[in-house]
């Protein structure tokens, strides 16, 4: 087994403060949607022998489950959870605003800026607004304010809702007056939570393809579809492969290296061959299923079987391909020019990959 570079730069696109506690529950029914949040995080972390995470602790432990994952999580905890011992160099705190399940959303706006606040040069803070639950002061101007007075980077959108209130991201009515002003406000990464599903919203509201009518209309912007959109992942493979301001997020299947490690090479080589390892980001959704490093250190000793290869024609995935997806595609998605390890700057790292893979002797 091959040791993590200490040279490697670890940008996670995606973790939480989440706040699961009974109080910010929305209403009775919201238990069952949180019961389902629980078993989510309790599913990511089967596995056994050496597929088992090492961190896995009693329920009541933190970053663990039952007593101890059904809270509000606090600063501190979350900061010593994700920096500690995780490998994470920097991470982007997102908010999920489920406002039909939880009173201040799954992981609130406030407790993911107060996180960003709490470690400036480690986490960036993505907003979220939703516009069928818009603030007094109405959707846009929450993100004006989200923007210029919270300093929010991007927005994560969930328009899936288990109370009739779905929408569309290609409503030109709904969705393009927020994308126009994201545009205005400066940001240029719009993030979206698509398949897999967290809630009993139904399924078809998750599909990305009304992503692909948004990505064409707004070349300006990059469209993050989180979760490769399972189950529609052939979808979010050819909406990818058609546009290239259409970014994949592997949020939501790092859980599989430890439960279905098949599976999640068969994903990979796929993206690999028809989308690229330059629009695949790195995201853990930490704390949910427990500390990332055994999913990064997964990840970075991992190759793609000679038998995909075979069947497929899918490629090798190579220390660039890892060193991008990790880190860098990140780094440059979000102008983010920090020391690494080594002390060289991201920037020079982004450089010298696109020089390698583009040499006439590049594999």
């Amino acid at each position: 087994m091959h040791v993590l570079n200490d040279d490697v730069f670890i940008f996670d696109n995606v973790v939480h403060m989440y706040d699961n506690s009974d109080d910010n529950l929305e209403q009775p029914g919201s238990t069952v949607d949180r019961l389902w949040h629980l078993k989510i995080g309790a599913g990511s972390r089967r596995g056994s022998g050496s597929n088992q995470p090492p961190d896995d602790r009693p329920e009541t432990a933190v970053g663990g489950l039952g007593d101890g994952y059904a809270r509000r999580w606090a600063v501190q905890d979350f900061g010593n959870f994700l920096f500690s011992d995780s490998l994470t160099d920097m991470a982007m705190a997102q908010a999920v605003v489920l406002y039909d399940i939880y009173k201040d959303g799954f992981a609130p706006v406030q407790a993911q800026y107060e996180f960003a606040q709490a470690y400036p040069d480690k986490v960036l803070f993505c907003g979220g607004v939703d516009p069928m639950y818009p603030s007094d002061a109405g959707v846009l101007e929450e993100m004006t304010r989200q923007v210029e007075e919270m300093g929010a980077k991007s927005f994560k959108f969930y328009n899936g809702h288990i109370d009739e209130m779905s929408w569309r991201c290609d409503d030109r009515e709904l969705a393009y007056p927020m994308y126009e002003r994201a545009l205005e406000l400066g940001v240029r990464v719009v993030q979206f939570h698509k398949g897999f599903p967290i809630s009993r919203a139904p399924l078809d509201t998750l599909t990305p393809l009304d992503i692909e009518r948004a990505a064409r209309d707004f070349p300006d912007l990059t469209f993050a579809i989180h979760h490769l959109a399972l189950p529609y992942f052939e979808e979010c493979v050819y909406i990818a492969a058609r546009y290239p301001n259409v970014v994949l997020v592997l949020s939501g299947t790092m859980h599989l290296p430890f439960i279905a490690p098949w599976d999640f090479k068969t994903y990979l080589g796929r993206l690999l061959r028809d989308v690229g390892s330059d629009r695949l980001l790195w995201g853990s959704e930490a704390p949910l299923s427990g500390n990332p490093r055994p999913a990064i250190e997964w990840f970075w000793n991992m190759q793609i079987d000679e038998e995909l290869q075979d069947r497929h024609g899918f490629p090798q995935i190579t220390e660039t391909d890892k060193r991008r997806v990790l880190g860098l595609n990140q780094a440059r998605l979000f102008n983010v020019q920090v020391p690494d390890k080594s002390g060289a700057s991201i920037k020079t790292q982004q450089a010298a990959l696109i020089a390698e893979v583009s040499a006439p002797t590049a594999s």
